[in-house]
């Protein structure tokens, strides 16, 4: 018997209801609503005609959810192929032209996207969500995720935002960058950087 395929819809904006595939749970994991809905509220508006990047983007639902709101260019970092095929099958639902594909490794990736935005003189926004630590073969992920953090040039970000398990100890400064917010739902926590200078 064939497994009951998982969606959800986008909550708000121009792409409100659109239904969004959810890659296997074995492979990635989805972000809770509540969680995307405080995380939306919180930066409603500054969202619009902004860059967006999810980094371990899985289905894509948070860059899509952003696209949906008005952010002008939605760059989504996944590595695994099957994930990759249900996001570019969800980006179809939406506006493609504004969406941009790294496959491969988040890590090494990630120095191509900020070449981009210092090309375009741009900041963005850096969603994101690393796979739990518990997995097998993830149990340096989140040091390598305050890495590369770490790495990223200030002028190139408007704010980071970690989606990690709530009993994780994140520093309360990365590099540049120190925490402004933190918010726990249940065993999830969503907590935000910005540097120092940014107005």
């Amino acid at each position: 018997m064939k497994n009951k395929e998982i969606t959800k819809k986008i909550i708000s904006g121009k792409f409100k209801n659109k239904s969004l595939k959810i890659p296997s749970k074995t492979t990635t994991r989805s972000s809770k609503a509540i969680v995307l809905e405080s995380f939306f509220n919180t930066i409603q508006f500054e969202i619009i005609d902004a860059t967006f990047v999810e980094l371990f983007s899985g289905s894509g639902s948070i860059g899509l959810e952003a696209l949906s709101r008005g952010a002008k260019h939605v760059i989504f970092m996944e590595r695994d192929r099957d994930a990759i095929k249900i996001l570019k099958e969800n980006i179809q639902q939406t506006d493609p032209a504004l969406c941009e594909i790294y496959s491969g490794d988040t890590f090494i990736n990630i120095q191509s996207v900020v070449k981009t935005l210092q090309r375009k003189s741009e900041k963005a926004y850096f969603y994101i969500d690393p796979p739990f630590n518990i997995r097998e073969g993830m149990e340096d992920i989140y040091d390598k995720t305050i890495d590369l953090i770490a790495s990223l040039p200030k002028e190139c970000v408007k704010l980071i935002i970690i989606e990690h398990m709530s009993g994780l100890e994140i520093p309360d400064t990365i590099g540049p960058f120190y925490i402004i917010k933190s918010k726990k739902f249940g065993n999830t926590t969503l907590t935000y950087f910005k540097s120092k200078d940014i107005e």
